[in-house]
């Protein structure tokens, strides 16, 4: 595949997280650390997916606008565009899971582009919850896109995920 054609495109929040049970402080959120490794791995093109208004700093917070947006079917504007993607044949798409799916600017940054004849393949990063619905609301999202099956990372060992990584893309194992 030419790596003209590979877009990663991901929403990762970084500062305030759940990991392994506690709450810490991250520099760069772990849905990030791992789109940096397929970007490593692919050299494919890179769209960061992050909203106008920023979620609050606080964890706990976050977590209560971020159920009371899923509740709400809400679709948060997002702070950048992408102005065409008809050039690229296969999109990484990369989240958090949030209750159970994507973050719902996530699914904004879907609905904003039509995925008609491209394939996307999912990755999350997670504290237990895996994939969640996420794979079957990107298809009900983007009914003529094929979407393959994703990689759940568990959050906290996404820095150590390369070999998994490497595997899902069909890559040899360093």
């Amino acid at each position: 595949m030419d790596k003209g054609k590979i877009l990663i495109a991901y929403y990762s929040r970084a500062g305030s997280n759940y990991v392994g049970g506690d709450i810490v402080n991250l520099e760069v959120g772990n849905t990030e650390v791992a789109a940096q490794t397929i970007q490593k791995l692919t050299g494919a093109a890179v769209h960061k997916i992050d909203t106008l208004k920023k979620y609050p700093v606080d964890y706990h917070e976050t977590t209560e606008v971020s159920k009371k947006e899923l509740k709400q079917n809400a679709r948060p504007e997002l702070s950048s565009h992408l102005e065409d993607i008809s050039g690229y044949e296969v999109i990484y798409l990369g989240f958090p899971n949030w209750w159970g799916t994507m973050p719902m600017a996530v699914f904004t940054f879907l609905e904003e582009h039509d995925f008609s004849g491209k394939t996307i393949l999912p990755f999350c990063t997670h504290e237990g919850s895996a994939m969640g619905s996420s794979e079957k609301d990107i298809r009900r999202v983007c009914p003529g896109a094929t979407v393959m099956r994703g990689l759940p990372i568990v959050g906290g060992s996404v820095r150590s995920a390369e070999d998994r990584i490497r595997e899902w893309l069909g890559l040899p194992r360093r």
